[in-house]
């Protein structure tokens, strides 16, 4: 690619942009929008689509405008059937046009747990957003929990699993 300094211009760093678009024939991924609400979710790493330097910042608006699943049944932490709700996983990734192979999972008390990034690509992982309706809460595991569909795949019912559902989330750093 060539520089400022070597085409002897001083081209704006966004026409240089444009220039290296031009020249590989791949078009950019259009920025996301800025969130209006409180940030719950910070993605960084290996993402095409950004709002901030480097990152993309997401709102529950932004969360509840994507393709929404839905999870009930028990699990290791509740003792009755409860159903959750959330966006999908893969339409978190696909929002953010996220590549790489695995995800650090950081919760909101440093917890982090490494996801691979097939986890959400086969199986219908939802980020939970929801309980039985209600907003999750910091004090309810919340605002963001990774929820398995184990009442569907009952092979997801193990130690593995169990440690990749992170709750409070703040952060996934893709690599």
């Amino acid at each position: 690619m060539f520089t400022r300094r070597a085409l002897g211009l001083a081209l704006p760093a966004l026409a240089l942009g444009q220039l290296a678009t031009a020249r590989s024939g791949r078009a950019q991924p259009a920025p996301l929008p800025a969130p209006t609400g409180p940030v719950i979710l910070t993605m960084k790493g290996r993402i095409a689509r950004t709002n901030a330097p480097g990152e993309a910042r997401l709102d529950r608006e932004m969360l509840a405008a994507l393709p929404q699943g839905r999870f009930t049944g028990e699990t290791p932490w509740t003792k009755d059937a409860v159903t959750f709700t959330g966006p999908l996983g893969s339409a978190v990734l696909d929002l953010v046009g996220a590549s790489g192979t695995t995800m650090k999972v950081v919760a909101l008390n440093d917890y982090a747990s490494d996801v691979p990034v097939a986890d959400f690509r086969q199986h219908a992982v939802i980020l939970a957003t929801h309980r039985d309706g209600t907003p999750l809460a910091v004090r309810d595991r919340g605002p963001l929990w990774i929820i398995y569909p184990m009442d569907r795949d009952a092979s997801l019912r193990n130690a593995v699993v169990y440690a990749r559902s992170v709750w409070q989330i703040r952060d996934i750093e893709l690599s």
